[in-house]
């Protein structure tokens, strides 16, 4: 894989997305952070692909730079509203891909159902990583919102490193808002129906993610009629961290 050599362009910023213009690009990458996340995951991702690939990568409300902003109450209020900036904000025909870590896979797969069916928009392919495919209301009931004690176990349980952010006690009045509006979100998150994407999708996962084990990576193969294909690296649920070179030189190759 060939990494960028040129000089990087200062960053394009819009209210939604982050990241590097490629006028010369191909296809754009639209990355979406997990729970509690922020855009500035991704913020290295495009000097790791080859410029054909242009790196896009979304910034939730209600942190960092959008922290006044209220965070999305619900799944469908975020997905409608980053799918209206894609086609806002990227307004040329270029191929779109979708990768999500996370939440932000299942927040991924809602924006690519309804790219799916915009019409004039080319959606190449779904990237998903570190969680199994959503689970309707007949597999599994919407739950109340998690609380606090039990949203900080589970991060802890993730990210045992990443954690300790949160016991901070400047900043863990700054990152708990966004974190327990996501963990709401999602506990209440059940899609109906199961829509089948018409692209392929790629599943991603760590060999040692107490969040998902291996075994559910290929629940994705309910959401396409296109196939999927799975990739399992070493790490756990955050694995992307320190292979971060060899997932993005991965991500890059499917879409070539």
């Amino acid at each position: 894989m060939t990494h960028r050599m040129v000089e990087m362009k200062p960053e394009s910023r819009t209210r939604w997305l982050r990241g590097v213009s490629a006028p010369g690009a191909k296809i754009r990458l639209v990355c979406f952070p997990h729970a509690g996340g922020a855009a500035g995951a991704f913020h290295d991702w495009a000097a790791l692909t080859p410029p054909e690939i242009e790196v896009k990568s979304v910034q939730y409300p209600g942190r960092q730079d959008r922290l006044s902003e209220p965070c999305a109450a619900t799944m469908e209020e975020l997905a409608d509203a980053i799918t209206a900036a894609l086609l806002r904000e990227l307004p040329d025909d270029r191929p779109l891909a979708l990768f999500g870590h996370s939440m932000g896979s299942a927040v991924a797969y809602e924006v690519a159902r309804r790219l799916d069916e915009a019409p004039g928009r080319t959606l190449a392919r779904l990237v998903v990583s570190g969680r199994a495919r959503p689970r309707t209301p007949q597999e599994l009931a919407p739950r109340p919102a998690p609380a606090d004690r039990e949203i900080l176990d589970h991060v802890r349980e993730l990210d045992p490193e990443g954690a300790a952010t949160y016991e901070h006690p400047e900043l863990r009045p700054l990152i708990m808002p966004s974190l327990r509006a996501d963990f709401g979100l999602l506990a209440a998150y059940r899609p109906t129906p199961l829509h089948r994407l018409g692209v392929p999708v790629t599943v991603c996962g760590g060999d040692r993610d107490p969040g998902c084990a291996v075994e559910e990576l290929s629940s994705w193969a309910d959401v396409t009629t296109q196939g999927v294909d799975v990739r399992v690296f070493e790490g756990g649920h955050f694995y992307l961290n320190p292979r971060k070179e060899e997932l993005v030189g991965f991500v890059a190759s499917r879409l070539s």
